[in-house]
């Protein structure tokens, strides 16, 4: 029986600054007082993370906020030059309290990766699409090639890394299929992409595609047989659990319910609310439901992790995957 897995994570939205302004994104927001997490809250929110044996630290945050009048201002009063400077400490504290951190940051150039990796277990970032969308027109950071090059450094340096495709934001079929394509040929130069996300996008009310159909239950199905054709068996398939009626699309090859928090929600889309998680076995149906890491278990060793992380890799790696 094919098994479903999880990651029980907390969510850590660093800055919601961004210097992308996508069309269907509620997460941006201007910059003004408040606009970084308080430091306090961060480690409160670990700490409460690791009291309800979470495992994974997510730190999420809007791409390349210091390029935003003003920002720079907010992260130097928090105490630190940068949101990356935030984001290495606070991976520091997270592992100190036994989460393994996973970062979404956008793109990062090649030496800041490098630098991320010293004290991340995994990371990642959407390809959404190959396709050049009116949706992406004021955001730099999505065209398509410079998000392809970050996922090829990515692979570069072994970091394990999780990507996927957002669905109904005008693309078709066929730019599906290439975007699929590209994450298959990526994993097979450099074998680092571990999972795959298929996301539909969620219309949200005050943003450009607030009147957006978004994508129907039968396009997803048909994104998931795809990612079943294209993709090698050894990548995860994954669903999210609280923007689709799961149940309906696991025998199309889903594999993986993604990171569900019993301490945060999900700050990206927080109208819709995670599932508990004992209620994870009911969206399953008849499949077995296993907790995971944010790292995967052919990954758990010091050719895909630095050794300042290895550590608590093994340790959390001999408690949930048993070895």
């Amino acid at each position: 029986m094919r098994t479903i897995t999880y990651s029980k994570n907390v969510f850590l939205p660093l800055t919601n600054v961004c210097a992308n302004a996508c069309g269907y994104c509620s997460f941006k927001a201007q910059v003004a007082d408040g606009c970084v997490m308080d430091k306090s809250e961060v480690e409160f929110t670990l700490k409460r993370g690791a009291d309800f044996s979470c495992t994974e630290a997510l730190f999420t945050f809007g791409e390349r906020p210091e390029k935003e009048r003003g920002f720079s201002h907010y992260i130097n009063e928090a105490g630190y030059n940068t949101i990356l400077d935030y984001a290495e400490d606070m991976s520091r504290y997270a592992l100190s309290l036994g989460l393994l951190p996973h970062t979404n940051a956008g793109i990062l150039e090649f030496d800041e990766l490098e630098r991320l990796r010293k004290v991340n277990a995994s990371m990642g970032l959407m390809l959404e699409t190959t396709a050049e969308l009116k949706a992406h027109e004021h955001s730099p950071g999505k065209n398509p090639a410079v998000r392809i090059e970050m996922m090829e450094n990515t692979g570069k340096l072994k970091i394990p890394f999780t990507t996927g495709l957002l669905l109904g934001i005008g693309e078709n079929r066929n730019d599906r299929i290439e975007s699929l394509e590209v994450i298959r040929d990526l994993h097979k130069r450099y074998g680092h992409i571990q999972e795959v996300i298929i996301q539909n996008f969620c219309p949200k009310d005050g943003t450009e595609m607030a009147d957006f159909p978004g994508a129907d239950t039968e396009t997803i199905k048909d994104t998931l047989s795809l990612a079943k054709e294209i993709l090698p068996n050894d990548i995860s398939v994954q669903i999210p659990p609280n923007l689709a009626n799961a149940s309906e699309l696991l025998s199309f090859g889903v594999t993986d319910l993604g990171g569900v928090s019993p301490v945060t929600i999900d700050y990206i889309n927080p109208e819709h609310p995670w599932p508990a998680l004992d209620s994870l076995k009911e969206i399953a149906g008849g499949y077995d439901v296993c907790e995971r890491l944010c790292i995967y278990p052919k990954y758990c060793n010091s050719g895909w992790v630095d050794e300042g992380v290895l550590p608590l890799v093994e340790k959390l790696a001999k408690r949930v995957y048993g070895k």
